[in-house]
């Protein structure tokens, strides 16, 4: 019985040494997994002299406490001619940051007329620093840097949008 049990007993060791020279080392994944876009609606960017449009947007909404927090955190791009709208109960001042967020953006904060009140420009990646509106907003905007700049946005610009 002895015999028996050595025996096994270094079959088991060297099944065991066998194992931790052949099997791969596993890979170690990211804590958190990229979120991709999801088009949840249109939104057009309106000139304020006459209406006409200045940019056209696919845009995911963030309308609730976890899309409002979570914003455009963990994505490592976005397009173009994709954004994200923040639409809020109320018309408060505002005010974002960038922790978690990679994309440099501008954030576009609109009131409760929908009109641009004002903008924070090239929003620096993972900066907790706060980034304020100048006044209530109901409405935020958020697209990659230098957009707003491209689109020549100012104050008084309005948006329109439909969500799906």
């Amino acid at each position: 019985m002895k015999k028996i049990f050595i025996s096994a007993a270094i079959a088991a060791s060297l099944f065991s040494l066998y194992n931790c020279k052949d099997t791969p080392k596993a890979e170690s994944k990211s804590l958190t997994k990229e979120i991709t876009f999801t088009k949840e609606g249109e939104l057009s960017l309106l000139k304020a002299e006459n209406d006409s449009i200045i940019a056209t947007l696919d845009i995911e909404i963030a309308d609730d406490e976890y899309s409002t927090q979570t914003g455009l955190m963990y994505r490592h791009s976005m397009d173009g001619n994709q954004g994200m709208l923040f639409i809020f109960d109320d018309s408060l001042p505002r005010s974002f940051y960038m922790k978690n967020t990679e994309i440099p953006l501008d954030i576009i904060y609109f009131n409760a007329k929908k009109e641009i009140v004002s903008i924070q420009k090239n929003a620096k990646s993972f900066d907790e620093t706060s980034l304020p509106s100048e006044a209530a907003s109901q409405y935020v905007l958020e697209v990659n840097a230098g957009l707003s700049d491209r689109w020549k946005l100012g104050k008084g610009d309005r948006i329109k949008f439909t969500k799906y």
